[in-house]
């Protein structure tokens, strides 16, 4: 896959934007290497939540999101950032397959592994497995995350933290899915206290 060209024009501007009108607090971001396969993976609590990671790190990071995305006015500047469109109507393996062959070219996944965000009173909704797959078919590492705080416009009131990267060490999907679920869902627990 090619690097988005219109990625590269708006990251700066976006980062400088958001930056100025959230003002986000970012720890761990020590942990994105400057090269290499990685999947970022982390809870979804707002649509905002693509930008918040985009202005973490300068590498581009292709996205796994709905395909309804692509339709409609906006669907040209989706298409030229990257995104991976994903029919969540059906098990949608193409998609699992071009951000395979994505993270084979040394790239980076952003994937919220809810699938949606969460507007449950529930921490964290269960994780569908793709997250886990593609980084272990890949022996990409996985970088967890966790979004904390609201989107309030001129307040330090929203802060992303990314953790240790690791690599799946069993091929038990199901284990390394609920082992990152519950890793994410601890240290949320944790910063709600």
């Amino acid at each position: 896959m090619k690097e988005p060209l219109l990625y590269k024009i708006v990251r700066p501007i976006v980062s400088f934007l958001f930056k100025i009108v959230y003002r986000p607090t970012y720890k761990g971001i020590e942990y994105i290497p400057e090269n290499g396969r990685i999947v970022l993976g982390g809870n979804h609590t707002n649509n905002l939540d693509c930008l918040l990671l985009i202005s973490s790190t300068k590498r581009v990071i292709h996205f796994l999101a709905k395909d309804s995305l692509l339709e409609g006015k906006f669907g040209f500047i989706f298409k030229n950032m990257g995104i991976i469109p994903v029919n969540r109507s059906i098990h949608d393996k193409g998609a699992l397959n071009t951000a395979i062959n994505t993270l084979n070219e040394d790239k980076v996944i952003g994937i919220f592994p809810e699938s949606t965000i969460n507007r449950t009173n529930d921490i964290i909704m269960p994780f569908k497995i793709g997250c886990v797959k593609m980084a272990h078919d890949t022996d990409a590492y996985i970088i967890p995350f966790t979004i904390t705080g609201k989107y309030v416009p001129f307040k330090k009131s929203i802060e992303i933290e990314f953790f240790t990267p690791y690599k799946t060490i069993s091929d038990d999907l199901t284990e390394e899915n609920d082992k990152l679920m519950e890793f994410i869902s601890s240290n949320l627990e944790e910063k709600r206290r």
